[in-house]
């Protein structure tokens, strides 16, 4: 059987809840911090490797746990005639994930 390798980027305030779930599913996840994204907030990237088979049911274990929702944000502008900014809250996306999934040539647990 092929295994696959697949990287879920999503928000640190996502990512205990994912790997968590994952695990209950028998899965075996590996966490790293990392940080991008329109927000430039955290992130963690979770490397999940596991039989073809199985790859669409981990996905939708991530997509139950990190599903996009709106968070609202303080954001400035240029007052108009002023030298000044002001700041003013705006309604953004947040949430969801990136994934990635690969092909894995050789796989060894030693």
């Amino acid at each position: 059987m092929d295994m696959k390798l697949i990287f879920a980027i999503v928000r640190d305030e996502d990512g205990g809840t994912v790997m968590s779930e994952l695990n209950k599913e028998g899965y075996s996840v590996t966490k790293m911090s990392s940080t991008g994204g329109f927000l430039r907030s955290g992130n963690t990237t979770l490397m999940i490797g596991t039989d073809e088979d199985k790859v669409s049911h981990a996905i939708e274990v991530i997509k139950g746990q990190c599903g996009s929702r709106k968070q609202i944000i303080a954001t400035s502008a240029p007052m108009v005639g002023m030298p000044s900014y002001t700041s003013f809250p705006i309604s953004v996306d947040v949430g969801g994930a990136t994934i990635f999934v690969l092909d894995v040539e050789r796989f060894e647990k030693i």
